[in-house]
């Protein structure tokens, strides 16, 4: 295994198991989501054996038929690996005992009180700590509280008898995927590490490091906890600030994507975020939420953190106020009006829905009387909070709708194609639409 970069040292490892983990070690990927499938993708491209486990067998059907949501890259790359059948895939967490890293990648979501639910990564963590063996690494990769890896994993272990860091090694390394981002690919993006010991550190920084553009080593599974849910919450606050700045804008009359290009001239000291309709996927409307929960129990406030999120998620009902209010000052009452969403996807060119605003904001306004569609070739139906299932249409004929709400540009979309209707409110902020032809929602 190639020597991995490391930005804090980390001693060779101090026992025969820890020498016997950097012989090219075999990999057990638990959960073959977003995450673990491309992970588990690139642990084989280079060279290890893996075992996949999901507990759906119709996830493991669509990754052997290729009807999952993958980069065109990705995509070859399962082809031939689908095709030579390096992936052995199972639903039984059973064998996991037969290898020599585990890697658990199960989502960790919340619930629609914005509560964090631990049951899958607890469920994982359990089948890890079941099938542990003397001489294995675990790590947990799905962000989650602070301290889940000591309470699930370290804790449990040493309760069977084990001895961390010297038995077997424990990590928490977080996961840095963005699904469809093709700029910047799991292979060349660092990686945080924190161990329990100085010894799982080097044995889990052996471990990933072939499938990392390098690996920064923190002091403590804690840190690294931590570490996950600062980038998350940062990104967050800075969107909620983003969103509040376009409707400053709107409200001056002036274009916001003017205004931050302007502002992103600066060489020093700002960073472009931009505003949207809302923020989807498992990350951003998620992650903060295990941090601002976890610190409530102990009675400490977040102010700037809680209203960020507090923002987050009253941006989709705002977009629907902006689709009303564009109407009104058209002579449209809503009861009855037309609307055509572009692009459902919480973002452009996957068929993820996840947390995706365009259902908050179709909800809002099929309740407030509009008669609502939406195109877009990822994504065949869409559910709705209210649980009804919306079906898209087959093409974006803009002239048959009254408003046309740009949600999610997917990559060839022709969004000259919108300018068939009278109203097209730009909520992706992207179009490159001159004002005048769309509004900025």
């Amino acid at each position: 295994m190639k020597d991995s970069r490391t930005d804090a040292p980390v001693p060779d490892g101090e026992t025969d198991a820890a020498r016997r983990q950097a012989q090219a070690p075999t990999f057990g990927v638990l959960g073959l989501g977003y995450v673990g499938l491309p992970t588990a993708l690139a642990l084989v491209e280079s060279g290890r054996g893996v075992i996949g486990i999901d507990v759906s067998q119709s996830r493991l059907d669509a990754i052997a038929e290729q009807r999952v949501d993958l980069t065109a890259s990705d995509l070859e790359r399962l082809h031939a690996i689908n095709a030579e059948g390096l992936l052995a895939t199972t639903t039984d967490p059973g064998h996991l005992g037969q290898v020599d890293v585990v890697l658990i990648c199960v989502p960790t979501p919340v619930d629609p009180y914005q509560v964090p639910d631990h049951s899958f990564v607890r469920a994982a963590c359990a089948e890890a700590v079941a099938h542990a063996r003397e001489g294995q690494l675990i790590v947990l990769t799905s962000t989650t509280s602070v301290g889940t890896t000591k309470s699930l994993l370290t804790e449990p272990l040493e309760r069977a008898g084990f001895v961390v860091g010297r038995d077997v090694f424990v990590a928490f390394s977080p996961e840095r995927i963005d699904p469809g981002n093709t700029t910047h690919p799991q292979a060349v993006v660092p990686r945080v590490v924190g161990g329990v010991t100085e010894a799982c550190a080097t044995v889990a920084r052996d471990a990933l490091g072939d499938i990392a553009g390098s690996i920064h080593v923190v002091s403590s599974p804690e840190a690294a906890e931590l570490t996950k849910l600062l980038e998350n919450s940062f990104r967050a606050a800075n969107i909620a600030l983003a969103n509040e700045f376009a409707d400053i804008a709107t409200t001056l009359d002036l274009d916001i994507t003017e205004v931050i290009g302007a502002a992103a001239s600066k060489p020093y000291g700002f960073m472009p975020f931009y505003p949207g309709p809302g923020v989807g996927g498992h990350c951003i409307p998620c992650d903060p939420h295990y941090l601002l929960w976890q610190i409530r129990r102990q009675s400490v406030v977040a102010p700037v953190l809680s209203q960020a999120m507090t923002a987050i998620a009253q941006r989709p009902i705002r977009i629907a106020q902006r689709v009303i209010e564009e109407l009104g000052a058209r002579g449209y009452p809503p009861l009855g009006a037309r609307l055509l969403v572009v692009g459902v996807a919480y973002k452009p060119g996957v068929e993820d829905v996840r947390e995706t605003p365009a259902a908050a904001i179709i909800g809002h306004l099929r309740a407030k009387g509009l008669e609502v569609s939406y195109f877009d070739p990822f994504v065949e139906a869409l559910t709705l909070p209210d649980g009804d299932i919306l079906r898209g249409v087959s093409s974006c004929n803009s002239g048959d709708y009254d408003v046309v709400l740009i949600h999610t540009l997917h990559p060839d979309f022709d969004v000259a194609s919108t300018g068939e209707c009278d109203i097209v409110i730009d909520a992706s902020y992207r179009s490159g639409l001159k004002r005048g032809t769309v509004v900025l929602a």
